[in-house]
């Protein structure tokens, strides 16, 4: 009874193996037809425990693939974006690198600039005291000798002026009288005037002197300020460019290493796609492949175990 029940089981497998094109089952159908009936039995359970397995296992990997893809898109784009911020901030830095670089040059040859102004002014201020101090000695030595001329004169007009007669005999006949010279007071005012305009142009050079000192020391004084301030700016600017120089050191590091991870991803998506495409692409087709081979392996075992050929053949 057992060895028709399996003739019966066999013929049906292998009708089924040459519908599915399916060896497995041709070579269980061979199997079922030669081996022992509680052998065979079990060798259908075990073939429908590991094509169970099969499905399940297909089923797990396919659920990964579809994980493991959406990650990968996910996160390489998460990189890309990354990637393109880094270059932006780069570019950033760079720019705001030079600029500084270029506001630090232009505030040195500012300060340069202002100290040779600055030595030139002072050069200058020396210049000029040294034609005061001679325009002053000129005109005080004028004062001086011009007073002294005016002195001599002075006492000499008055010693004349208490004079009633000439001195000496009378002039003969032909000899005009001496008499003082009325031009003199004139020659002394002109004297004078001199005296008077040498003080004038001496005080006039002193007030100068002293407006060209005061503006000097301004334009020293202001100045220095400038260059202390534009120091303050140069240190800075140097800060914040060693800051930025740091920043963008740290930057280059950051790009390369997304660089790496998006080659990363790259790779394993290739190795995803190796994977996983036949899985994903034949899917379907594999899970009902795998159901028929199931459901045929089932219905073989049920003829084994006294269920009518002729009703799958029916069915069929």
């Amino acid at each position: 009874m057992s060895r028709s029940r399996q003739a019966e089981a066999s013929k049906f497998l292998t009708k089924m193996a040459k519908k599915m094109k399916n060896p497995r089952l041709a070579a269980m159908a061979v199997n079922v037809r030669l081996d022992a009936f509680v052998r065979v039995k079990k060798a259908i359970d075990d073939m429908i425990a590991a094509l169970t397995q099969e499905k399940a296992d297909e089923i797990k990997h396919k659920d990964f693939c579809v994980d493991e893809f959406d990650k990968n898109e996910r996160e390489t784009e998460r990189k890309e974006r990354l990637k393109s911020d880094l270059l932006s901030k780069i570019d950033d830095l760079t720019m705001q690198i030079e600029d500084l670089t270029n506001a630090i040059a232009g505030l040195k040859g500012e300060i340069a600039e202002m100290q040779v102004q600055m030595k030139r002014a002072g050069e200058d201020r020396e210049k000029e005291n040294k034609e005061f101090q001679a325009t002053i000695s000129d005109q005080r030595a004028t004062q001086k000798i011009l007073k002294a001329a005016l002195t001599i004169l002075e006492d000499f007009y008055k010693k004349a002026a208490l004079v009633q007669e000439p001195a000496g005999p009378a002039p003969p006949a032909g000899f005009k009288e001496y008499k003082n010279n009325a031009a003199s007071p004139g020659v002394m005012s002109m004297i004078q005037q001199i005296i008077d305009d040498a003080k004038a142009m001496e005080t006039e050079a002193i007030q100068n002197e002293e407006d060209a000192q005061v503006a000097y020391e301004t334009f020293v004084k202001e100045t220095n300020a400038s260059i202390e301030s534009k120091g303050k700016d140069i240190v800075n600017k140097s800060e914040t460019k060693s800051k930025k120089e740091g920043e963008l050191v740290e930057t280059k590091q950051s790009k390369e290493a997304t660089l790496v991870e998006l080659e990363q991803l790259s790779n394993y998506n290739g190795e995803l796609h190796q994977s996983c495409d036949f899985l994903m692409k034949n899917f379907d087709l594999r899970q009902t492949a795998r159901d028929e081979e199931v459901e045929a392996l089932r219905q073989a075992k049920a003829i084994l175990s006294g269920a009518k050929f002729e009703q799958f053949l029916q069915s069929d």
